[in-house]
């Protein structure tokens, strides 16, 4: 395993700031590859960090922002829910890149916008979500992400473009610290009206394609609202296999994780376990007495 930062931890802790730590360590060590992560409890402060300033590929999370982004004009009144979003044929993504909406209609199809943004979160819906590119640039989306106070997220790129070359999805990074403050921002209602806020975090709460990976190991009945990243596999090496999500612990307050594991020749279910235990440390660890 790559780390690049020391763990931090804040004094806030309730659980060994020295075990903490040393689970930590032990629990990202099987990835044979780069971890990066980052949990805070927003009503407290307290927090814990390891190599939460790396910039790892986003892939799928970078669909958070771009949603968020679209729900803000929305809020502004230049955009719809229930406009009427025209995807062709020739704008739908490879094969290679997951789109339900594709495969059920490759010759293009007209939805509202409400679906596609939906589809781009519940789904991870490739053709949804380039389909909102499409409404707003990748620039406006940077633009949106600096008002709102997050630095460290870079949207550059289409699914599409995304699929065209192996080496773009770098271009799409984020770090651990700027996934969790992005979810503070969501969480403390800072960016998007009620509506939006609860409209977004329902269906981060409805995906499941993250069951193995943030939410896996956490008590049954716990909510959690998630967004996933993953790329594909190129002679056995896995550039992102990622979860970011904001976890309702059970005295009513809120954990904001992310986990992104890059560049790891371990299999999947080890990546995802890694993943799992993180948040079963952190879940540990804030909920101690």
């Amino acid at each position: 395993m790559m780390i690049c930062a020391p763990i931090v931890l804040a004094a806030l802790l309730s659980c060994s700031s020295s075990e903490f730590l040393s689970r930590w360590f032990q629990i990202a060590s099987p990835t044979i590859g780069s971890v990066g992560a980052a949990v805070v409890v927003l009503e407290t402060g307290a927090h814990a960090e390891m190599n939460a300033d790396g910039h790892f590929p986003m892939q799928s999370v970078y669909k958070v922002p771009i949603v968020m982004a679209v729900l803000e004009r929305v809020d502004k009144g230049s955009l719809r829910l229930d406009q009427k979003v025209k995807l062709n044929a020739a704008d739908l993504p490879p094969s290679k890149v997951h789109s339900p909406i594709r495969d059920k209609n490759p010759q293009g199809i007209t939805l509202p916008l409400r679906a596609l943004l939906r589809a781009a979160i519940v789904e991870s819906d490739g053709g949804a979500s380039d389909a909102l590119l499409g409404l707003l640039s990748p620039k406006e989306v940077n633009e949106y992400l600096r008002r709102i106070g997050v630095q460290d997220i870079m949207v550059m790129n289409t699914e599409k473009e995304l699929a065209s070359d192996s080496q773009v999805q770098y271009r799409n990074w984020a770090t651990a610290a700027a996934a969790v403050n992005l979810l503070r921002v969501l969480q403390q209602g800072k960016s998007l009206s009620p509506s939006s806020r609860k409209l977004l975090l329902s269906w981060m709460t409805t995906t499941q394609t993250g069951a193995r990976r943030i939410r896996a190991l956490l008590p049954k009945g716990t909510v959690v609202a998630d967004k996933t990243g993953t790329s594909g596999t190129e002679a056995g090496l896995t550039a992102a296999t990622n979860d970011i999500a904001l976890v309702t612990l059970p005295n009513g307050q809120h954990m904001a994780i992310a986990v992104f594991v890059a560049d790891s020749r371990s299999d999947q279910a080890v990546r995802e376990g890694v993943i799992a235990k993180l948040a079963r440390a952190s879940w540990d660890c804030f909920t101690a007495k």
